[in-house]
């Protein structure tokens, strides 16, 4: 997070946004020093007061969210800033528009004792990668009800912000002031209907490479992994990559399974994984003729230029989206970054 967020400011983003704010307290430890917006948190989070000393923007979904920010703001003597999420049908966090009303009375007053800046007012689409969606029109018309209800009320954020990145491609009427790029950012597509990642100009910037920690030549009829789900039907080589659904690869990448084989890069050129995929380690049939040698690096996924599958390609196989497949590795693979240093930590280099 702390390597993306350098890259961004390098090439001129002025605004971040995370999840959680001790993910935004993360990046100001790192010495970032822009704006940040934090959204999802629950009552009585530690480190709200924190990020108000730290500069960093909060969301606010409901009148509790307002009281605890003002509370906060007192506290620690800053005026807090603010954006106000407004449900405009996602149907998650967000406060429905039949209590818009409360929420900004509460927002107006706490700003015009000193405690609160309402930096800006947001909501999250539905259906933003479908091109001519009924549901994004819909919510875009009740987001814009909800700007005219703040204005109205004397409540003017400095920004609005509706496009997630299927919507950036799919709907510029949504974009406003900023847009909040997420899965493109990650060079993916935000959906195969709308094309490949290649398709949208974009690149993946994310790859998953292992080393091969032991071969083995198996007669036919060997079963491999729990529950023996796949029996070798030749005699072949296997692989074992040493790493598993602890390290965020689908239990169900594994064959047999419905649907084509998921396929790693060897030196053989592109594998099938076999047998049930465990906790740290799953195994690829290297084929009869294999040359693979202990130590070789295999590519999981990367951005297919050298022939690799891509997360999206993991994701269509498995039944899944690009989305899961990136975001669900975990902190035992180690990070490489281009132009940066490895972080993380467990089993060395993979």
């Amino acid at each position: 997070m702390v390597e993306v967020a350098r890259t961004a400011r390098a090439v001129g983003i002025p605004w971040l946004g995370v999840a959680l704010p001790s993910e935004a307290l993360a990046l100001r430890a790192a010495g970032d020093r822009g704006r940040v917006l934090a959204w999802l948190w629950t009552p009585g989070d530690p480190d709200i007061e924190e990020c108000l000393g730290q500069d960093i923007d909060i969301s606010v979904s409901s009148a509790w969210a307002v009281s605890e920010v003002v509370a906060a703001a007192r506290r620690c003597g800053r005026t807090a800033r603010v954006h106000v999420k407004v449900d405009t049908g996602l149907t998650r966090n967000g406060v429905p528009l039949e209590e818009l009303s409360d929420v900004l009375l509460a927002v107006r007053a706490a700003a015009n004792d000193g405690l609160l800046d309402v930096a800006g007012l947001w909501s999250h689409l539905a259906d933003g990668d479908t091109p001519g969606a009924d549901s994004v029109r819909h919510q875009r018309e009740r987001f814009e009800h909800a700007v005219a209800l703040a204005s109205d009320m004397g409540v003017r954020p400095t920004l609005l912000h509706l496009s997630n990145s299927g919507a950036v491609f799919t709907h510029p009427d949504c974009r406003y002031d900023l847009v909040r790029t997420g899965i493109a950012m990650y060079g993916l597509t935000p959906s195969p209907a709308l094309g490949s990642a290649r398709d949208l100009g974009l690149i993946p910037v994310m790859a998953l490479r292992a080393r091969l920690a032991h071969l083995k030549s198996i007669a036919v009829g060997t079963g491999v992994s729990y529950g023996w789900r796949w029996v070798a039907e030749r005699e072949t080589t296997v692989g074992l990559i040493p790493l598993g659904y602890a390290d965020g690869l689908p239990r169900a990448a594994g064959a047999p399974r419905v649907g084509s084989p998921v396929e790693v890069a060897t030196r053989d050129g592109l594998r099938p994984l076999v047998g049930t995929v465990a906790m740290d380690q799953c195994v690829v049939d290297l084929g009869p003729d294999a040359s693979a040698r202990v130590g070789d690096e295999v590519a999981l996924f990367g951005s297919g230029e050298s022939g690799e599958w891509t997360a999206d390609d993991w994701a269509q196989a498995i039944g899944t989206i690009g989305y899961e497949i990136v975001t669900r590795i975990g902190s035992r693979v180690v990070r490489e970054y281009v132009g940066g240093d490895a972080h993380g930590h467990g089993k060395g280099s993979r």
